[in-house]
């Protein structure tokens, strides 16, 4: 079941006339990446799941709003030679590829709306956390899911994370959508199974938890 949050207040509104990368773009601007709830220091469940798809070192991977996010860094580490990592936010990105240094050059970089963006390549894994349960309007699911379906190869794998139903219902401001298992499976549809799905219970930097759930889906035809 999809959990909804209803839309309130001035941010809300910038979200609803589309001005999504420029919300973004201000946090990156005025945060340090351990300074967002979102922060983690390495992302465990993230590289447990994609592990567990059995993606080859060559294997192309995309990760949709993956920002200041450490998942890079360790993907690099495990010797992983096909990463794209995707975000709206450019100030984000950056703050990764500082971090990175010269490693920077050994991945694609995009800056882009994941729900108007089109891609020629084709990906073993798709991996998400967090970006998805922000696509509060159903037209913005229907383009990402349509997105998944063109980009994901046959046998290829994909990993979304979101706030589970009792996780919170804003976040940065802005409201999400709640998620389970078979609300993704649903959107996704027929040529997609589930393969697993986790509980997580993520610390903030600030000392709080936010409720996930992390589901595996692997595109069968």
């Amino acid at each position: 079941m999809i959990h909804y949050v209803k839309f309130a207040g001035i941010e809300d509104m910038a979200m609803v006339n589309g001005d999504r990368q420029a919300h973004w773009e201000n946090v990156y601007r005025t945060k340090c990446e351990n300074e967002v709830s979102w922060f983690q220091t390495r992302p465990n469940i993230s590289l447990d799941l994609i592990k567990a798809t059995g993606v080859k070192p060559g294997g192309p991977i995309i990760d949709i709003g993956g920002g200041a996010s450490r998942l890079v860094d360790f993907l690099l580490d495990e010797r992983f030679t096909a990463i794209t990592v995707l975000d709206l936010s450019e100030a984000s990105l950056a703050m990764t590829k500082v971090r990175l240094g010269a490693r920077t050059s050994a991945v694609n970089w995009v800056v882009a709306d994941v729900t108007k963006w089109k891609s020629s390549q084709t990906f073993d894994v798709w991996h998400d956390r967090a970006a998805f349960h922000f696509l509060t309007e159903p037209k913005d699911r229907s383009a990402y899911t349509e997105l998944v379906s063109t980009v994901v190869r046959v046998g290829g794998h994909v990993i979304i994370g979101t706030f589970a139903p009792d996780g919170p219902e804003r976040c940065s401001g802005l409201p999400v959508v709640r998620h389970d298992a078979a609300s993704l499976i649903e959107m996704l549809g027929s040529s997609f199974e589930l393969v697993e799905s986790r509980r997580h219970d993520h610390q903030t930097p600030m000392g709080g938890v936010q409720q996930f759930q992390f589901s595996r889906f692997r595109r069968i035809n």
